[in-house]
């Protein structure tokens, strides 16, 4: 069984009869979808760590109040879809 493989984790309590297991299955079925498969990325030398996430947050927060800059709320989504684009390689550089 593999980190993030809800199936063969729902399929590990089948045959327990306990009411934490059958909430715990039940939060496993509601929830299969939100449930990440760390195993994955980590392999593929993805980081989803909280803290490479808000050094990035951080980092936009200070492009964004750059001295002088003036920026239009509506805008700022489209700015981040562009940067987005450009960090996967869909922009060349």
């Amino acid at each position: 069984m593999g980190q993030g493989d809800v199936d063969a984790a729902i399929a590990l309590f089948k045959d327990w009869q306990s009411e934490r297991v059958t909430t715990f299955v039940g939060y496993l079925n509601k929830h299969q979808q939100r449930i990440v498969n760390y195993g994955y990325y980590q392999a593929e030398g993805i980081s989803i760590g909280s803290g490479a996430i808000e050094s990035t947050v951080k980092q936009i927060g200070r492009r964004i109040k750059i001295s002088g800059a003036q920026w239009n709320k509506d805008n700022v989504p489209q700015v981040l879809k562009q940067r987005c684009a450009y960090l996967n390689g869909q922009f060349s550089r």
